[in-house]
């Protein structure tokens, strides 16, 4: 297809192209697109939005490969088909009037957090509790179609970053490059919570602490969903529960990072489970022992 749109060629979208293509090199070489895996999107128009094709490697792409498509989907210019996941993006940009680019990829250590269903805990590390906030899971539907788009619309007034269950995640904002970083803090934040866990737990901050960084946030100009809030849970990814009724799906699994019960329980304390487990153990394999040294 190579139909002809005046947008399509302008100054303008030849460097929203090359942006793609950027994008698309650093989530290649980043690891968060193996092969022909993800997505990119940018609105361009009222009803024009320039995205990436389909099976096309994103780190190998070059602006003669982007397509262009409205807000439903149809194609309008370029030489290759569309990606099949755009419904994603255009929903997003259709419930969102303030987005113009969305970037979908399988960055590994998120996306490990997808496949365990597994939710992201808050009060934890300053620059994303400023920077990012709540990170919802978007119930799982068989990607591609309008089902599996609709997904992440009760989510969207309240962050510009999902996790795609047993998929990956989606990130959204003003510009592409915003619209990436979102992806790289959060699976930045995935390996330092996975690599934590690994050595012995995650440490939270106080009520004290999270509330001079969610000032520091107001200060900045940034929004959250707990500003409006009363009594929210600050740590208890709350701000979401009401998007996962609307989904009619139920919450993420909060076991290997439950935040603590309360404050100002700083430490989660440490699971005896194991320790138990291994006590019992013990204790059987002697009680065995001793009945076979009794019975000889």
């Amino acid at each position: 297809m190579n139909a002809y749109h005046p947008l399509f060629n302008t100054s303008e979208a030849k460097g929203i192209k090359d942006w793609i293509c950027e994008v698309g090199r650093r989530v290649y070489n980043k690891g968060f697109a193996a092969a022909n895996d993800g997505n990119i999107s940018y609105r361009i128009g009222d009803n024009e939005v320039l995205c990436s094709p389909t099976m096309i490697c994103k780190g190998f792409m070059t602006p003669e490969d982007i397509c262009m498509v409205d807000l439903d989907g149809n194609q309008l210019a370029g030489k290759k088909k569309r990606t099949s996941e755009i419904l994603l993006h255009l929903t997003i940009m259709k419930e969102r009037p303030d987005v113009r680019a969305v970037v979908h990829c399988h960055p590994p250590h998120a996306t490990a957090f997808a496949v365990a269903r597994e939710a992201i805990p808050q009060c934890v590390l300053p620059e994303i509790e400023v920077f990012m906030g709540e990170v919802p899971l978007a119930p799982y539907e068989t990607p591609g179609g309008q089902h599996f788009a609709d997904t992440v619309k009760p989510f969207l007034k309240a962050t510009n970053t999902i996790i795609l269950t047993n998929h990956g995640t989606v990130s959204f904002g003003k510009n592409l490059e915003e619209a990436y970083w979102k992806t790289e803090i959060l699976d930045a934040y995935c390996k330092i919570l996975i690599l934590a866990k690994q050595i012995g737990g995650i440490t939270y901050l106080n009520e004290g602490q999270s509330r001079e960084l969610l000032d520091l946030k107001q200060r900045l100009g940034f929004d959250d969903p707990r500003f409006h809030m009363e009594n929210c849970d600050l740590c208890g990814n709350s701000a979401f529960r009401e998007g996962y009724k609307a989904a009619n799906a139920p919450e993420p699994k909060t076991v290997a990072f439950d935040p603590p019960p309360s404050f100002p329980g700083y430490l989660s304390p440490p699971s005896t489970s194991g320790a138990s487990n291994n006590e019992a153990l013990i204790q059987a394999i002697t009680d065995q022992v001793l009945a076979a040294l009794q019975g000889k």
